[in-house]
């Protein structure tokens, strides 16, 4: 099934980042995709907050 993201976006948006990963194979190994629009600065600010985001929710 595929879905249109960009669709779902709100059009004022300065940047976002889409990450994906396929099903595990038997092997334990998966594939990861990663893609962004805006400013490359401001996308590694983003993932740095989510990780940071990611980290304080497992605590």
């Amino acid at each position: 099934m595929y879905i249109d993201t960009k669709k779902h976006l709100k059009e004022d948006n300065a940047c976002y980042i889409l990450i994906t990963c396929a099903k595990p194979t038997d092997a334990g190994k998966m594939q990861v995709e990663m893609s962004y629009e805006g400013d490359p600065t401001l996308a590694a600010y983003l993932l740095e907050s989510a990780q940071g985001f990611i980290d304080t929710e497992e605590d």
